[in-house]
């Protein structure tokens, strides 16, 4: 039997399953007579709130060796435990309406889920599974059910779930563990990160797997195609066993160079670097050849605090990327939030159709004393390093006159308080929208660099919702129309002397990455996990080639005439990592 899920954690594992059952938790319900049941009601919801904070503490304590970096996930569980959304008003339900403190904690999860659903963006959306895993932690206390015991793990086992949190992570001897399989989660899950952080392969949303495997199915689990398959026949156990020794040694040789430039093979320097979503991420980037941070994401300071992060904080992160970088450049998004994205602390109205809405640069120019905090954080940390500031979702060249123009009063403010920064600081913006690209022209000459954001420019483009199962075989980045706008950016960026990079999920597949190429990008930002193959890919293309290639490709009427063309190129000019026989092998 087979199973499809995303792969998280690319890899291929072979072994016993050790199922972790965690059965739904039934929230009783009752009503209290007089405020002394009220009282103690209450005592006994802050002593469950405690005793799971005290069982967080303790697994961030036991995080060591290459998970010490992910603290911070337990540290986002330890916030979302204190925050006024959930254990406050779950607390004021109790005394309010006079209910026993499951039944007001399972209206509060209700509640925070409601608001999770409205959300669009993926990433942010996914992040519930934090806020479900910590309330159901509290809900066991108050009703009386044990955790479950996964730190006796002694055999070499794939674990799967339903869900796994890093605290659960955190009590496991990841020695025996060979995989996970979760029903719950996606690319951005924690189960993906911790993960990826071990080499761990995983594949998660596979959604009925942890009713579906028994304990000690044998099964077979692919990271990289997001495949389970349970207890499979000879041939196949046999097929799988021969692409497991041929991935690992692949990866032994990916990755031993990935240390290496990214210089095509006709001697043209491409840059390769990392986008992160948390400050934490920067210190194992390197290790997976990242020449650099060409995005980092900063809306986790907001989607998970009751309040806005001050300056100090905001400024303090910054340095700590900007020490773990050394030399290298650091690109910082500014905030893009407002609209769909989740941020509890700022009022904002409801929007009939937020994705077109209050968000992102636009957001930042209403809300300039946001803005500018984020601002003169980056600024003061641009004294430790080679930090660059970029602009989401610009429109139009209005927009980026005055996001710079509130830069220039962010570092006259500075002067004055007398505090480092870099003066010559790049500024930079996201092209994502397709008015940016038709006056990418204008643009070019007052920003320092381009960053092509592909994930929203395509969707803006195409009119597709990639998350909307009606139409999300729909987003095909290799439309003519959007490889069109990916040539006229990169003409316009080379025009007026600046470079142009890419940063959206496109720039990190492999397959892509000639053709990419082909149409002139200078730099590629991705996944880290991703970068010493597409390192290898760009060492191995023809750039005289590819531009050609790249041409006809902008010729062409469909998508599928574009796939067609790269699909017949890659298997002439790459047949042993893209051929049918690299195919069979991996």
């Amino acid at each position: 039997m087979r199973l499809g899920g995303v792969g998280a954690s690319p890899g291929i594992a072979i072994a016993r399953a050790l199922v972790v059952v965690r059965r739904p938790l039934q929230a009783p319900y009752a009503v209290l007579t007089d405020e002394a049941q009220v009282a103690a009601e209450v005592e006994r919801f802050n002593e469950a709130v405690a005793a799971t904070e005290a069982e967080l503490n303790a697994a961030k304590a036991d995080l060591s060796g290459g998970l010490a970096e992910y603290a911070h996930i337990i540290d986002a569980h330890l916030l979302i435990l204190r925050d006024n959304m959930i254990s406050q008003r779950a607390a004021s339900y109790i005394s309010q309406r006079r209910i026993n403190a499951e039944w007001a904690l399972s209206l509060a999860v209700q509640e925070a889920q409601s608001a999770f659903q409205r959300i669009k963006d993926e990433y942010i959306r996914s992040r519930f599974a934090d806020v479900d895993y910590v309330t159901n932690q509290v809900m066991r206390h108050l009703i009386g059910h044990q955790t479950d015991d996964i730190a006796r793990i002694r055999d070499k086992v794939i674990v799967v779930a339903h869900d796994l949190s890093p605290a659960d992570t955190a009590q496991m001897d990841l020695d025996w563990v060979l995989g996970f399989a979760t029903d719950m989660g996606g690319p951005t899950s924690h189960t993906a990160i911790m993960a990826q952080a071990r080499a761990i392969p995983a594949v998660v949303g596979c959604q009925r797997a942890s009713r579906v495997v028994q304990n000690g199915d044998l099964i077979i689990i692919d990271g990289g195609e997001g495949l389970l398959i349970i207890n499979p026949d000879e041939e196949t156990l046999h097929l799988y066993r021969e692409r497991q020794e041929a991935y690992e040694l692949y990866s032994q040789e990916v990755l031993a160079q990935a240390g290496q430039d990214a210089r095509t093979a006709d001697g043209v320097r491409v840059h390769v670097v990392a986008n992160i979503e948390m400050g934490a991420e920067a210190g194992g980037v390197a290790g997976y050849g990242a020449e650099g941070i060409g995005l980092y994401r900063t809306e986790f300071f907001y989607i998970n605090k009751r309040q806005l992060p001050t300056e100090q904080e905001l400024l303090e992160d910054f340095q700590d990327v900007a020490r773990r970088m050394g030399d290298l450049p650091v690109t910082i998004r500014t905030l893009d939030i407002g609209g769909d994205k989740f941020a509890h602390s700022v009022d904002l109205a409801p929007e009939a159709n937020p994705a077109l809405g209050l968000r992102a640069i636009r957001f930042c120019l209403q809300e300039r004393g946001l803005f500018k905090t984020q601002l003169r954080a980056i600024l003061r940390a641009s004294s430790m390093g080679r930090m660059r500031i970029m602009f989401p979702m610009i429109s139009g060249l209005g927009e980026l006159r005055k996001a710079r123009a509130i830069v220039e009063d962010v570092m006259t403010e500075l002067d004055h308080r007398g505090l480092a920064f870099d003066r010559q600081i790049k500024v930079g913006i996201m092209v994502e929208v397709p008015s940016a690209v038709m006056v990418a022209d204008h643009l070019a000459r007052h920003a320092d660099f381009f960053s092509i954001g592909t994930n929203d420019l395509i969707q803006y483009a195409l009119a597709i919702d990639r998350v909307n199962e009606y139409v999300a075989h729909l987003y095909q980045p290799l439309h003519p129309a959007v490889l069109r706008m990916i040539d006229r950016v990169v003409r316009a960026g080379h025009a007026n002397g600046i470079p142009v990079a890419m940063c959206g999920e496109m720039a990190g597949d492999p397959r892509a990455v000639p053709l990419l190429l082909g149409l002139g990008l200078d730099e590629l930002s991705m996944n880290a996990m991703t970068i010493p193959r597409v390192k290898q890919v760009a060492r191995r293309t023809d750039l005289g080639l590819w531009r050609a290639v790249a041409q006809e490709a902008l010729t062409l009427p469909t998508a599928s005439d574009v796939a067609e063309l790269i699909n017949r190129e890659l298997n002439d000019n790459f047949p042993d990592i893209f051929g049918a026989a690299a195919s069979e092998k991996r």
